[in-house]
Order: structure tokens, then C-alpha cells, then sequence
């Protein structure tokens, strides 16, 4: 594997960086946004779909964005999706602004949020897939497992710092607003230091390979192993974006049903604080799975995927039948250590199911199921509407048929099998 680049640490510091930010800007924007949408009067289904918009522009631009980052390399599609992620959330703030302080209705209000954070689904886009194919085109496919989760614990540790730096930015003439500034300017630091610091050699790996363009990106998808991770992840992320968005609201009304005496804004000033311990707790078991047990236990993909669906599901169950938020947050704990130990067994697994020539493709595909998954969110909210305990019981069967087609499916079985010919001749390129 001499043909491919070494990892160095100044790179993997500011992509870990990177990846960082932008999950403490989403996680933190999440945190805030049920309280944000009862302040404005914008009706639970509504916030849910704000992501929606963005989600669907996400699927569709993420294989563009992967070819471009092909041809025109990964620093430079880095920084246009932090400059997509800085503006779009500098607009959303100025929405939440206007809203808060009465300057428009809350249809209006809606409306101009959903098409702000589309341009975070146009453009945010571009940094996930450069950032994966530049640590898969440094890393041989027996470190791979390691670095990727690396990477995903820093999102995971995004996950942990942003709840908890979000209240600390609802101050003063901001108020509800301030996070979304503070996570712009954020995201703005990080993009200079990309555009300054980070290495990129040249791209010798995949360039020459996309003179075949049409053949490959067809059998890319066609392709039976490639396509087996496609539908586990994709099933995957609905769980989890599904879970991520309602857990907020049930958390809002456990706690009224705990204190049904205190007026509106104190309860949700508390429900708030419950939310933030919520994201913490999950963000924590995260880092537990990506940084604690899949290095000392040396877990392969194939354990990945078995473990991840069936703690995820554990978990889902937990919080469809807690009397309280204390107990939703722990099975929300339980559910994220599922999450971080079945993603990267996806991701990676993914990765080591093609040849070196296809990761840029790879990555797209994976930043499209990531996206694309979000729009079934706002029906697990509508289902928690009408039923509280769905979307979870719901989520957790889904979760349980994905930890028996980790063990039927003869491709999630054979993980660990990489096809030594296809990384030999990667390794020629």
C-alpha cells in the first residue's frame, strides 16, 4: 500500500476539527430548536421539517460535490462547505431574530428558516465526502476502521460541546438567536484554518479512473456488497435522525407533566437543561464506543454492525416506555452507543467493499443515504402526535431487523473479507 499517503497529524487534527464544528453547530442548533419553534408558535411537525428541505438538497448534492472533490480535490470542497455551513446558519439566526421579536409571523418565520438552512443542504454538503475520501486515500484498508473512527468521535464529541456551549450563547438582545451566531463565527475560524493549514497532494488516486466516468458510477451502485451497506445505512440513519429530532419534544412534555404548575417560559427554560443533559449523555456514549471500546476491543465491522443495531435498539425501547425524562435520557445514552459503534461499521465497511479508484463515489453515496434519511423525520414527530410511544417501538423493530441482516447477510458477514487483488492494484496506481 505504498502508492497511497501517509496520515499525518497536522491533517487528521484539522479534519477532526472540522468535523467537530459542524456536528456542534447541527447538535446545538438541534438542542435549541423545539424551545425556539414554542417561543415562536411554530407547531412541532413544522420544526421537524425544517431539516427537511436541507436534508433532500444534501442527498441530491453530495454525489455532485464527491465527483467535484475528485477532479478539483478535497481542501477546496472542505472549504465550500464551511463557508454553506457559516452563511446558511448566519441567516438562520437572523430569522430567529425576526421571529422572537414579532417582526414576522410564524409561517413566515418558517418559511424563511427552511429555505436559509437549504443552502446548508447545497453547499454544507461539499465537507463531508472530501473530508472521508482524504482520510481513505491516506490510510491502508487494515487502519481504516481506526481513523474513520477517530474522525466520527470527533463528531460525537461536536455532539457533546454544542448543547453544552449553546445556552451559554442565549444572553442578553440574542437570546434563542445567539447560537446560531456564535456556531457561524465557529465555523468561520475553522474555515480559515483550513484554507491555511491543511496539506493536500495531489490527487493521483481516482483522477485517472473517471476517464471511464459512466461504467463505474453504474456499477458502484449495482454492485451487490456495496449495495447491502447502502440499505443497512440508510435504515440506520432513519433511526437515529428519527430518534435525534422527537426526543426533544417528549423531553418538553415529561417535564410539564413533572411540573405541571410553572408557566410556559420557566418550563421551558428547565425542559431546555433536560434536552442538553440528553444530547450530553448520548454524545458521551458515543465517545465511549468510538474512543473507549472499539480500539481496546479491536471491534471489526462485522461486530460493529451486530452490536450497533442491537444496543440501538435496546435503547429505542427504553425511551418508548419510560414514565420519565430521567429514564428517556438514559435510553437515549443507551441508543447513541448502538449509533456510534454501527456507524462506522457501515461507513468503513463501505469503504473496504470497492476499490481505492471509487472512495470519492463512495463518500457521495454515503453523504446522500445521510441526507436523504431525514425526511422521514418529520413522520416519527407526527406519529409521536398521535402516539407517544410509536416512533420509538417503531424505530426499535427496524433496528432489530437491521441486527438480523447483520448476521444473515452474507455480505455484512464477509466484512472483514477485503478483495486483496482490487487493493493490490489500488496500491499500482
Amino acid at each position: 500500500m505504498s502508492g497511497v499517503p501517509r496520515l499525518s497529524r497536522r491533517p487528521f487534527l484539522i479534519i477532526f476539527c472540522l468535523s467537530m464544528a459542524t456536528a456542534m453547530g447541527n447538535n446545538g442548533l438541534q438542542s435549541v430548536l423545539p424551545s425556539i419553534g414554542r417561543s415562536i408558535g411554530i407547531a412541532d411537525s413544522m420544526v421537524a421539517a425544517i431539516f427537511s428541505l436541507s436534508s433532500l438538497l444534501w442527498a441530491v448534492t453530495s454525489p455532485f460535490w464527491a465527483r467535484q472533490s475528485d477532479v478539483r480535490g478535497r481542501k477546496p470542497l472542505m472549504i465550500v462547505g464551511l463557508a454553506g455551513f457559516a452563511v446558511s446558519m448566519m441567516l438562520c439566526g437572523l430569522v430567529v431574530s425576526a421571529g422572537l421579536a414579532d417582526l414576522a409571523t410564524p409561517t413566515i418565520v418558517f418559511g424563511l428558516f427552511l429555505v436559509c438552512r437549504a443552502l446548508y443542504g447545497l453547499f454544507g454538503s461539499a465537507t463531508s465526502p472530501a473530508s472521508q475520501t482524504y482520510i481513505a486515500e491516506r490510510t491502508c484498508p487494515a487502519e481504516r476502521t481506526r481513523w474513520m473512527s477517530s474522525i466520527a468521535g470527533a463528531t460525537s464529541f461536536g455532539t457533546v460541546v454544542g448543547p453544552v456551549l449553546a445556552p451559554l450563547f442565549i444572553i442578553g438582545f440574542f437570546g434563542l438567536a445567539g447560537p446560531l451566531y456564535a456556531f457561524a463565527l465557529i465555523a468561520t475560524t475553522i474555515l480559515i484554518v483550513v484554507a491555511r493549514y491543511l496539506d493536500e497532494e495531489p490527487i493521483l488516486l481516482t483522477k485517472q479512473p473517471l476517464l471511464s466516468d459512466k461504467e463505474p458510477r453504474k456499477q458502484l451502485w449495482l454492485h451487490s456488497n456495496f449495495a447491502s451497506f447502502i440499505v443497512y445505512g440508510f435504515l440506520l440513519f432513519v433511526c437515529q435522525n428519527a430518534l435525534a429530532q422527537t426526543l426533544g419534544f417528549l423531553i418538553i412534555d415529561k417535564t410539564s407533566k413533572a411540573l405541571p404548575e410553572l408557566p410556559s417560559p420557566a418550563l421551558l427554560r428547565i425542559a431546555q437543561g433536560h434536552i442538553e443533559i440528553a444530547m450530553v449523555a448520548g454524545a458521551v456514549a458515543s465517545l465511549l464506543a468510538l474512543w473507549g471500546l472499539i480500539p481496546v476491543f479491536r471491534m471489526t465491522p462485522k461486530v460493529l454492525l451486530r452490536w450497533g443495531a442491537g444496543l440501538a435498539s435496546l435503547g429505542s425501547v427504553l425511551i418508548a416506555f419510560s414514565p420519565n425524562y430521567a429514564t428517556a435520557i438514559i435510553g437515549y445514552a443507551l441508543a447513541s452507543l448502538g449509533f456510534a459503534l454501527a456507524r462506522p461499521g457501515f461507513i468503513v465497511g463501505a469503504s473496504l467493499s470497492v476499490p481505492m479508484k471509487d472512495q470519492g463515489r463512495v463518500a457521495g453515496a454515503i453523504g446522500a443515504v445521510n441526507g436523504v434519511n431525514v425526511l422521514f423525520a418529520p413522520f416519527a414527530v407526527s406519529l409521536y402526535e398521535v402516539f407517544a410511544p410509536g416512533p420509538f417501538l417503531l424505530e426499535s423493530a427496524v433496528l432489530a431487523a437491521l441486527l438480523a441482516y447483520a448476521c444473515l447477510s452474507p455480505t455484512l458477514r464477509n466484512v472483514g473479507s477485503i478483495r486483496t487483488e482490487e487493493i493490490n492494484k489500488d496500491s499500482s496506481l
